[in-house]
């Protein structure tokens, strides 16, 4: 199956993709950045669901529906803090989309957009985040049988660029 993966500059709450996901925090109850713009956009049902689902750990992802986006589900990930890069780090952001693609495909679905995990309030030096996002996604989409379509939806055209730079060979 060929598998593409594409890197765009956007708003990720407006794709029409199967999942987009959720740069989440651990009670996925909502936050700043695209977490806030992806609740406020799904509207006050998303954060119904969420509530029920008892938070994530770091390094972890759970999907609910997605409500009011044009996407058909959200998957909340939730990557982690820098603090330094001596406390798993690397190890719990590609786990995030490990997860984030493993219920994806899980869940049989052919598209799916990620945002940058944890390289906004979240600190994570932006080229490292890239190489592991890439990476991560690249290993796993080798492998699956029902995801067709990567996206990563960037919104400044720092990461844009950083990005474009980690895909070309």
């Amino acid at each position: 199956m060929k598998h593409t993966i594409e890197i765009i500059e956007g708003d990720i709450t407006r794709l029409e993709v199967d999942a987009i996901v959720n740069a989440a925090n651990t009670t996925l109850l909502g936050g700043g950045g695209v977490d806030g713009a992806i609740h406020r956009a799904a509207g006050p049902c998303l954060l119904e669901e969420c509530r029920t689902l008892g938070g994530c750990p770091t390094g972890h992802a759970k999907i609910t529906s997605a409500y009011n986006l044009p996407s058909k589900f959200i998957v909340h990930a939730v990557g982690p803090v820098w603090k330094g890069g001596q406390h798993n780090e690397e190890k719990l952001l590609a786990d995030a989309y490990r997860h984030s693609l493993w219920i994806a495909e899980h869940t049989k679905l052919k598209s799916i957009a990620f945002p940058n995990i944890s390289t906004g309030v979240y600190g994570f030096p932006k080229e490292l985040a890239a190489g592991i996002a890439i990476s991560t996604c690249s290993a796993f989409l080798e492998s699956a049988r029902h995801l067709e379509r990567l996206i990563f939806c960037i919104f400044d055209a720092e990461n844009l660029q950083i990005y474009r730079h980690h895909l070309m060979p």
